[in-house]
Parts: C-alpha cells; sequence; structure tokens
C-alpha cells in the first residue's frame, strides 16, 4: 500500500488563538500578537486581514502601528499556545492515529489506510478543513506521497490532492523554498537562477550537493520519497481517571465511601501500570438536578495506596452537599509525579517516613500544606540562622551535620536576674536565678562554646559581639542555655534557649 501523507498549514494559528482566547473569533478588522524580542516588542503573529495590510510576524510593534493604526494587540502566551497545539494533535488523532506537528506548527498526519473512512481522499480533506474551520482556525491542506510533498503543497500550493505515483509534477512549480531548506540555500539557488524544483530535480546530483550542500539534496530526495522520512507522532498523555454511573441515585456519606473505593483499585491499578503516583486527586459527583460538586486532596508525597487515599477523602466527601441525590461519580489524578516500585516484604510494618507522609498529608488537607513546614539546616553558626523553614510537602528532608546539642526552642535574649542579695557572677552562670518567679538551683553545667558574630551579616542583636554560652541544668528541671558577651566585662547574662 502506497504511503499517504496529510499536512494542514495553520498560516495564522498565533493570532487565531489568541482571539480564541478573548472570545473574539469573529474579528473582521486586524490584530496582532506581540513578544518581548531583542528588547523590543516584535509581533509574533498577524491574523490575514493584517497580512494584507503589509503586516508580519517579526515587524516592531511600533512600526506596524504606524502602517496600522489602533492596531489591537495581545501579548504572545507560549506556554498556552504550546498546550494548544497539543490539543490540536489530540483532536487530530480522530482522523488518523498517527497525528504529530511539523515546521511552522503545521499538522501532519499519516493517512494511509484511513481515508475511506471518511468517503476517501477529497471528503476527508475536506472535512479537517471544515472542522478547523468551526473552531476559528484558517487552515489549508494538502495530501501527498511524501511528507516533505504535502508540506509544500498546503504551505506554497493551493493545498489539494497530489495524485499517487506523482509527486514530482504535483511540486514541480512550486519554489524552492517548498522543499523546507534554509534561507541562505534559497539565496544561493536564486543567484544562479533556480526559483521553482523542476530546475532543481534536473541537476546532476553530484554537483548539486557540492554547490549547495548535503540538505539541500536531501530535502529534495525526502519530497521526491527517494530518501524516507520518519514521521513521529506526538506521544498521548495518559488521563488516569475512573468513572461509575450509579443505577439509583445515593445520598448517605457511606454509600458514596463504598462507590469511592471502587474508583481508587482501579485508578490505583492505572498508575502502578505506568509506573507513577498521584499528588493531587478530585473525586466529582454529579447530582440528579445536573449540579456538580468536588472533593479534592493533596499527598505530601506520590502514592496510590488505596486505604491510604480512602483515609485522607474521608472528611472532604462528608461535606459533600448530595441535593436530592448523587446518580455519577469521576475520580481522576490531577497531578501526577513518577513513582517506581517498591520490594515488599512479607510482614513489614510502615516506615517512618510513610508515617511521616501520612502525618503531613492529613495536616496539609486541614489546614494547607503551607501551614505545615519543617525545620533544614542552613550553612551558619549563628543560632537563629542556622536553620530554615520550608514546606514540608514540597521539600526533602536533609540530614544535619553532627555538632554541639542544641536547644529545641530558642529565645528571643533574655536578662537573667538573681534573687535579692546576691552577686551576678562575671566567669560562669549565677548558681541561683530567678525563672519565670522562681528561684533555680544549678544542678549542672558545661561551657564555654564561644560564638561570633559573622562579619557579612549586620544582625543588631549580635552588635554586642562574641558571647559564651553555657548549659545549664537546674534542680527543678528545666535545661537552659545561657551566655555573656564575652567583649563586656560586667556581671550580666541572658537565657537564649531550652532544651528538649
Amino acid at each position: 500500500m502506497r504511503r499517504r501523507i496529510l499536512s494542514v498549514c495553520l498560516p495564522w494559528l498565533v493570532a487565531e488563538h489568541a482571539l480564541r482566547l478573548t472570545g473574539q473569533v469573529g474579528l473582521v478588522g486586524p490584530f496582532a500578537v506581540a513578544e518581548q524580542a531583542a528588547g523590543t516588542l516584535r509581533l509574533a503573529g498577524v491574523n490575514a486581514v493584517a497580512a494584507e495590510r503589509g503586516l508580519h510576524a517579526g515587524l516592531s510593534l511600533t512600526d506596524a502601528r504606524a502602517i496600522c493604526p489602533g492596531l489591537p494587540v495581545r501579548m504572545a502566551e507560549p506556554e498556552r499556545l504550546e498546550a494548544f497545539q497539543g490539543a490540536l494533535v489530540r483532536w487530530a488523532e480522530r482522523f488518523s492515529p498517527m497525528a504529530g506537528v511539523d515546521l511552522n506548527r503545521a499538522l501532519v498526519l499519516d493517512i494511509t489506510g484511513c481515508a475511506h473512512l471518511f468517503g476517501g481522499e477529497a471528503a476527508m480533506l475536506e472535512a479537517v478543513v471544515s472542522a478547523l474551520a468551526e473552531r476559528g482556525l484558517t487552515a489549508r491542506a494538502a495530501i501527498a506521497d511524501t511528507k516533505g510533498a504535502a508540506w509544500a503543497l498546503a504551505h506554497f500550493g493551493r493545498g489539494g490532492i497530489a495524485e499517487p505515483g506523482k509527486t514530482r509534477a504535483a511540486i514541480a512549480d512550486l519554489p524552492v523554498a517548498a522543499l523546507r531548506l534554509e534561507s541562505g540555500i534559497v539565496d544561493a539557488l536564486a543567484k544562479v537562477g533556480i526559483t521553482t524544483v523542476e530546475p532543481l530535480t534536473r541537476m546532476p546530483r553530484g554537483a548539486l550537493a557540492r554547490r549547495f550542500g548535503i540538505e539541500c539534496m536531501r530535502r529534495l530526495d525526502q519530497a521526491m520519497g527517494s530518501e524516507p522520512e520518519a514521521l513521529s507522532p506526538a506521544r498521548a498523555v495518559p488521563v488516569f481517571s475512573a468513572r461509575m454511573t450509579l443505577p439509583e441515585p445515593i445520598g448517605l456519606v457511606r454509600d458514596v465511601m463504598a462507590g469511592l473505593e471502587r474508583l481508587l483499585e482501579r485508578l490505583c491499578q492505572q498508575l502502578e501500570q505506568h509506573h507513577m503516583g498521584a499528588r493531587t486527586l478530585r473525586l466529582t459527583v454529579r447530582r440528579v438536578d445536573g449540579e456538580d460538586q468536588r472533593a479534592e486532596i493533596s499527598l505530601a508525597q506520590p502514592g496510590r495506596d488505596p486505604m491510604r487515599l480512602r483515609a485522607l477523602f474521608e472528611r472532604k466527601v462528608d461535606e459533600i452537599d448530595a441535593g436530592f441525590g448523587i446518580d455519577a461519580l469521576r475520580l481522576r489524578a490531577v497531578t501526577v509525579e513518577a513513582l517506581k516500585p517498591a520490594q515488599i516484604v512479607q510482614g513489614q510494618r510502615e516506615t517512618s517516613e510513610q508515617k511521616l507522609a501520612d502525618l503531613v498529608s492529613r495536616l496539609g488537607n486541614r489546614i494547607g500544606f503551607e501551614q505545615v513546614v519543617r525545620f533544614l539546616p542552613a550553612d551558619s553558626h549563628i543560632p537563629e540562622r542556622a536553620f530554615s523553614t520550608a514546606a514540608a510537602a514540597y521539600s526533602a528532608p536533609e540530614r544535619w551535620r553532627a555538632g554541639r546539642e542544641r536547644p529545641i526552642a530558642l529565645l528571643r535574649p533574655k536578662p537573667v536576674q538573681v534573687p535579692p542579695g546576691e552577686e551576678m557572677p562575671v566567669s560562669r552562670p549565677p548558681e541561683r536565678f530567678l525563672l519565670e518567679r522562681r528561684v533555680h538551683t544549678i544542678a549542672e553545667m558545661r561551657g564555654i562554646e564561644r560564638l561570633a558574630p559573622e562579619w557579612w551579616w549586620d544582625d543588631p542583636d549580635w552588635r554586642s559581639g562574641p558571647r559564651d554560652y553555657w548549659f545549664v541544668a537546674t534542680q527543678e528541671g528545666p535545661r537552659l542555655w545561657m551566655f555573656r558577651t564575652a567583649a563586656v566585662r560586667k556581671p550580666a547574662w541572658y537565657l537564649h534557649g531550652v532544651f528538649a
């Protein structure tokens, strides 16, 4: 069976996509999309009306508005345009499973053996162009034996169908740029009087390669079918979801949870087949009155254990308003991440990491994941700057360097006072001092640890200079961290932390 390729040229895709976003698909005047390039605003795309007035991609916005005063302009959104192209490729798969994107954002489909399903090639071509027009997109399509020839006819010809085996005659009168050659090669060919494809096909191959490079000969061979050219279809992004339609409406929480359990089992099987884990799951229930209710959960780390996921959904499902009843449920993994299979040992208990992740997930779904933080080590010896905080769900634990014991809680430096009639020592903490209006007596003390301020960081609390720290354990129970300023020779001590 002879191979047949369909190429779709979308000359005004950038502008027409922007018009779809603004709800102005039927705009009859000029329109352009601008982007920041080389320190100035330049046109990224125009519609057909703007092109007729001399505007084109690459033109500066200042020049464009001088040519066309009052030109409506919208800033480019590359991410949304790329997502729209992906949606177009998925849409094109209704005509052929082999669909992808070619140069100049062109759709390309391998329709070998597919055309008869749509009533022939002509009917299929008309169906593609008409369907795109209904969506506000101007399209010009062509069918040929090769991808290069179909692209050439769609972009530089009038589209249509090149009969099987007659590729050379179909593209003979097209300009050499239709062969997808670089502008430098096109200019070099024009200097020797070669402006169309036909005289290029009559040139000796050796002379063609020597004078204009291998790329020129390769593109010509691909268009003529002498050299095969692969069509790489866009890889479909798997959608992890499961749904259930109920024969009778339900309204009790336990009934919804029973249906959710079945959906979780099916969804987790899909995730396991693709070695993925869910980070965000959304349950959508459809009421008999047509209104949807949603319950969404997130996880601290990717997972696919149905029982763990069910436990997180219980509180969310309880908040759903069932109205007059629910007749359908749909569960979807909104956000997924790679999750490699793990070795399961019989009788193995949950690891501390799994238990911590479950705790973070429960707390995060209740109070917000940004509110659940963990401490991470920082590169500083200053107690207040020796750590940082980060959301536990979006950060990985780090190993703390082994060193001196540090208090579990840091306080603002608070002056230590001794009972009336007693003197404040200078070289060591006072044997007895007041804490929360009670007299505490030292049972154990260890020191000295001297900490100096960081010269590159101006901290008002450390402007007094180095500090001498002591560990103090009292007979009454508290274990404290005290210091005095080493440079100041006066009997003054401060409380800075509390040990566990």
